[in-house]
């Protein structure tokens, strides 16, 4: 919706799909967005949708919400506090939820006083019946991903939790910019396998999300200075 710069109010959008390539923008999502940064949307099958704002940081120390979405509204919003951290400074974001609803993976980020971001690893939730809770072995299974000098954040899982898709931003990379990365694993108890870079798709891409069909992947990618979003089938 726009690059979330400081004078910006960043707010979260939505559109109807067409076709795989065609879709009609409905404007701005009633029942989230504030004056402060909401953005990061992704939604269940169920219609449950979770979304990302520091609205209340300073209070609670969390940034992660849920509502249910439908016709463009979102309805019963309340705060998922219960995967924080509660420690000053790590930030949540980039939140995605499996198609079942039982799976949260997000962002644990540790942001400077008054700045940005110093490190960014991918961490597990699971629901338990009444709530999400980080998992025990969320470090192990993500042990491939997560790269101590990199940023990882921008999740996408397949709905049988064995695909993840990320971005990765490492300054130290051969890649002027944020790229898309894919891991696998044979069962839901393993952890996920070596990284595949997603190659070609751009000097800075990020942002990958399946089509309900998971037979597409869509991503932004920036063209000078104007951020496209673009799909390529899966693979």
């Amino acid at each position: 919706n726009n690059r979330n710069e400081p004078a910006t109010n960043t707010d979260i959008h939505f559109a109807e799909r067409q076709d795989d390539f065609t879709w009609l923008y409905r404007g701005k999502v009633n029942g989230v967005n504030t004056p402060e940064l909401e953005g990061c949307p992704t939604m269940d099958q169920s219609g449950r949708m979770f979304f990302v704002s520091p609205r209340n940081y300073a209070k609670t120390l969390s940034t992660i919400y849920t509502g249910i979405f439908k016709a463009g509204n979102v309805t019963e919003v309340r705060l998922v506090d219960s995967i924080s951290r509660r420690e000053p400074g790590i930030v949540n974001f980039d939140v995605d939820v499996s198609p079942d609803g039982k799976m949260l993976i997000f962002v644990d980020s540790r942001f400077k006083p008054g700045g940005g971001p110093q490190s960014a690893v991918l961490v597990m939730a699971d629901w338990d019946g009444t709530r999400f809770v980080r998992m025990a072995d969320s470090a192990r299974l993500l042990s491939e991903v997560n790269q101590a000098a990199a940023w990882q954040y921008a999740p996408t899982i397949s709905a049988d939790k064995l695909t993840l898709y990320f971005t990765r931003f490492d300054r130290h990379s051969r890649f002027k910019g944020p790229q898309i990365y894919r891991v696998t694993r044979p069962a839901t108890d393993a952890p996920f396998g070596q990284l595949v870079h997603l190659a070609g798709l751009g000097d800075y891409v990020e942002g990958s999300a399946f089509s309900a069909d998971e037979r597409l992947l869509y991503f932004h990618r920036k063209d000078g200075n104007r951020f496209d979003l673009q799909a390529i089938p899966v693979r």
